[in-house]
């Protein structure tokens, strides 16, 4: 069991949306056999969003040990788990070695293991490795506690954070621009500002 430190974060999505991804995610992984993976030696940990903006889709994925995963996130979660690394990172010596830029592009996400829930991060001290667990999102209007959920735990160097933090905060930022009047987000086929009308 590792040493994670007890300084925790813990987000859930609770737009509209995340009411549809939760539906159909029920339908296509979790009902007969809940992803329950550890990665210990991870290759790749990126984050991506896919369609126009206002319209994206957001995924992480992370592969290591002969395997692949994609879990369908929301923007706010991305950035949540980008801060609490760059704050964890903050009280690190810099990273020795980081992976390169061209490895951080998200692959084409297929069947998504599952729609994302709680996120626990922590720290290990003993092995200088990030932690990371990734638990599905849940019906909160089930009666049962004990339902089976999917769960991806993984391990990530200190330059595999600092590559995340900075690609996800890009991916994060690379949707619809604020106005500078209302600060209401601008779609690609116009904006009705209510201080300029």
């Amino acid at each position: 069991m590792l040493d994670i430190s007890s300084r925790m974060v813990t987000t859930r999505a609770s737009s509209a949306r995340s009411e549809h991804h939760r539906r159909t995610n029920r339908r296509s992984c979790s009902v007969m056999n809940p992803i329950d993976a550890s990665l210990e030696h991870v290759e790749v940990f990126t984050t991506g969003a896919l369609g126009r903006p206002g319209q994206r889709t957001f995924f992480l994925q992370m592969s290591g040990e002969g395997s692949n995963y994609h879990v369908k996130c929301e923007k706010l979660q991305v950035a949540a788990i980008s801060q609490y690394l760059m704050n964890v990172l903050q009280d690190l010596p810099p990273a020795d070695e980081r992976p390169i830029a061209s490895s951080m592009a998200l692959s084409s996400p297929s069947d998504p293991a599952f729609v994302l829930g709680r996120i626990a991060l922590g720290y290990d001290t003993h092995n200088d490795r990030l932690i990371l667990e990734l638990a599905e999102m849940g019906d909160t209007d089930e009666e049962d506690e004990y339902e089976e959920l999917g769960r991806i735990r993984l391990s990530i160097t200190r330059g595999q954070a600092i590559a995340f933090c900075e690609h996800a905060d890009a991916a994060v930022s690379a949707g619809r621009p604020p106005c500078h009047w209302c600060d209401g987000v601008v779609d690609p086929d116009g904006h009705v500002c209510p201080r300029m009308n």
